[in-house]
């Protein structure tokens, strides 16, 4: 490892977190960035126990549960509010860390942390080619440039659904719970972040949409007379939105490819969103990049770079195309409708009043996974 010069290509979440495990594993690493800063973008993120290993791994639980909530249960409800299944993760995994956090504070953290560890992080750099390194790794999102050089030219589609995010100051005494209310053809889902902030995220199902990003701007009006008739606490949000964000939500493939070996010049790995970008419906974006960096650095600390790129995308392909299509499933399940819609919220709300820990075991696969123990 310390012979390696590692370039990342991306300073999201993915490239720093490869950058502080990769730097402190010794390798000379240096992230390419092509915003000017570092900017206060994104919004509130759920961090689940399977990606808390990391931090923790990494020496950086404490700094990150002072900007971070925890979240003690998953509250499900249809449009009126009328609870459908609560997940009590905090009574039935009470082993397990489940925590809530804006983006913003997360990437200064792992910046600082990389940083730290040796690694330079480099702004205003627009990447066209692989620069000069013995690995390249593309951290660089859903657009990608070093992708398509692993799986050639690829069209994602739209999967005729459109999303709205915005913060708004939380009310006093916020539970600490990720609450969504399901509708027909729509949903919302709301928690409370550090700070005194509230994240939300509503989708509503729209054909008229063909633009993918996350950083449009919206319209609030527009969001309020799309879940105008949703009740309990979302009319009192709702009306506190000053400004919205609003995005496309495109459907693309996990990568074929993940890895180029050095004899093709440079070696590439793709990790994160390049490789494998998802829909926002099993919160597992932010924890499956956490994810990648880790088991990519510790690949490349057992083995040369051939085996060790060869290892990374075999241990992590097949993990991270099961969590995809878990999240595909969601975006269904969470917009039925008609008499599909009242018999799946009748067997959530049997299930979960007889058997009340087989909803969150259903996704025990997916919480109860190390990477550290590679």
């Amino acid at each position: 490892m310390p012979d390696l010069d590692i370039c990342i290509i991306g300073a999201g979440i993915a490239g720093l977190t490869a950058a502080t495990a990769l730097a402190r594993r010794g390798a000379s690493v240096t992230v390419l960035e092509q915003a000017p800063e570092l900017r206060e973008v994104g919004a509130g993120l759920q961090i689940s126990p399977n990606a808390i290993r990391v931090i923790d791994a990494l020496g950086l639980w404490p700094r990150f549960q002072q900007i971070s909530l925890a979240s003690e249960q998953v509250e499900l409800c249809d449009s009126s509010a009328r609870p459908v299944a609560r997940l009590d993760l905090a009574r039935h995994r009470p082993q397990d860390r489940f925590r809530l956090v804006h983006r913003a504070r997360l990437v200064e953290m792992l910046a600082e942390a990389a940083t730290s560890a040796g690694a330079h992080i480099r702004l205003g750099q627009q990447v066209t080619t692989p620069p000069q390194a013995d690995l390249v790794i593309g951290a660089d999102g859903v657009k990608s440039r070093l992708r398509p050089l692993l799986n050639g030219s690829e069209t994602p589609f739209f999967t005729g659904q459109t999303a709205w995010r915005c913060l708004i100051p939380a009310e006093a005494g916020a539970a600490p719970a990720a609450q969504v209310f399901m509708g027909p053809g729509r949903h919302l889902v709301s928690y409370p972040l550090a700070g005194g902030l509230r994240n939300i995220v509503a989708v509503v199902e729209r054909q008229d949409w063909r633009e993918e990003g996350w950083s449009h701007p919206g319209d609030p009006a527009d969001l309020r007379a799309a879940f105008g008739h949703f009740g309990g606490p979302v009319p009192g949000w709702l009306a506190r939105i000053d400004q919205v964000n609003l995005w496309g939500l495109f459907r693309h493939p996990v990568a074929a490819h993940w890895q180029r070996p050095p004899a093709e010049e440079p070696a590439i790995a793709l990790i994160g969103d390049a490789a494998h970008p998802t829909l926002p419906f099993l919160a597992q974006g932010a924890v499956m990049a956490i994810e990648d960096a880790w088991i990519l650095a510790a690949c490349l600390d057992a083995a040369p770079l051939p085996q060790a790129l060869a290892r990374y995308e075999n241990l992590r392909k097949p993990r991270c195309e099961r969590i995809v299509e878990a999240a595909n499933a969601n975006a269904r399940n969470y917009h039925l409708k008609g008499p599909t819609r009242a018999v799946a919220h009748a067997g959530l709300r049997a299930v979960n009043r007889l058997a009340p820990t087989r909803l969150i075991e259903r996704f025990a696969w997916l919480y109860d996974y190390d990477p550290t123990a590679i």
